[in-house]
């Protein structure tokens, strides 16, 4: 059984940055993905990113390239999610997935089985 656990969120202001971690356990092979999902109040889970175990592949949402970087210590089984000139509309609750695809430049919440419990980050303007 896949198990993930956020961590890094906090209040940050506009412009500031913060490092979100994803720790996974019971990952038995290679071909995992990690993505990185968002939810605000009264919005639909967004895609933000994803990294691929195998080959570091990576995806991000138009949203966020450019601001966010995805990176992957796979002999921590660790991911990270450092975000960079953060504004007010990053503000959600940010969950860590991970599942064994394929994934494109559009990351879908469906693709994924295994959900972290979420970390919120709040940014002030």
């Amino acid at each position: 059984e896949v198990q993930l656990v956020e961590s890094g969120g906090g209040l940050v202001q506009a412009g500031g940055s913060l490092r979100l971690s994803c720790t996974a356990s019971g990952l038995t092979f290679d071909d995992y993905a990690i993505a990185w999902f968002r939810q605000a109040p009264g919005k639909a889970r967004e895609g933000v990113s994803c990294i691929s175990r195998r080959d570091g592949s990576t995806a991000y949402a138009d949203s966020v390239k450019g601001r966010f970087t995805i990176a992957s210590d796979n002999a921590e089984n660790t991911v990270y999610l450092q975000m960079n000139n953060l504004k007010p509309e990053d503000t959600a609750v940010y969950y860590c997935a991970a599942d064994r695809v394929v994934f494109g430049p559009k990351i879908y919440a469906a693709d994924f089985n295994s959900w972290g419990q979420g970390t919120l980050v709040t940014v002030s303007s």
